[in-house]
């Protein structure tokens, strides 16, 4: 049944022409390694699929830390991605996220946005772990909402792989916009500033 979900998936984002096809410096057009934040911003939504499905997931361990990030504003639903990030998901506007690795595969950590009064909260708790992807065959960073959020956020499912150490792209998703059916690419920057920890923990 997964892999029907998962051919499914592939189907209506792609067609038949199949992911895989390309590496991520033929997508870039240029070697991955030497990407810089810029260089992810002018793809367009079926370029960010493609470095998305030839990227890998990162290595777990030096995923730790807060990190800056962004929604890349592509596709038809860009302005509804760009919504309920910055007004809905949590207190204020979105600036990024932090991890920290517990054991070799699993962990947790948080998003960070800044408030009107100029502070920053640190919220909506996530657990995160290696696993295979919905989107594809591959393993993906996976930010998984549920443990920690109610409403629409509950839903909520990040997946992340790595372009390069200090560059990383996400398709977040949720039950009510479709799914890995419909993800929303974002970026995540590095290097990353010292773990702080969420609010109230």
């Amino acid at each position: 049944m997964q892999a029907i979900k998962k051919g499914l998936v592939n189907l209506v984002l792609n067609g038949f022409s199949g992911w895989g096809l390309c590496s991520m410096d033929e997508v870039l057009q240029m070697p991955a390694e030497k990407a810089v934040p810029e260089d992810i911003r002018k793809l367009s939504r079926a370029e960010l699929l493609r470095l998305y499905h030839a990227a890998e997931a990162p290595d777990f361990g030096k995923i730790k830390g807060e990190y800056r990030a962004e929604i890349l504003p592509v596709g038809p639903f860009a302005f509804v991605a760009d919504f309920y990030t910055h007004k809905i998901f949590g207190p204020g506007r979105w600036q990024g996220k932090a991890f920290f690795p517990l054991l070799e595969t699993s962990g947790w950590g948080y998003n960070i946005f800044a408030l009107k009064n100029g502070n920053l909260a640190r919220t909506c708790r996530m657990n995160t772990y290696i696993g295979p992807s919905n989107m594809d065959d591959k393993n993906s960073f996976h930010l998984d909402y549920s443990p920690w959020n109610g409403y629409l956020n509950y839903t909520m499912h990040d997946e992340i792989r790595a372009i390069n150490p200090t560059l990383l792209l996400g398709m977040g998703y949720m039950g009510a916009g479709g799914g890995p059916l419909n993800p929303a690419p974002f970026l995540v920057i590095g290097a990353p500033s010292p773990w702080v920890g969420p609010d109230g923990k």
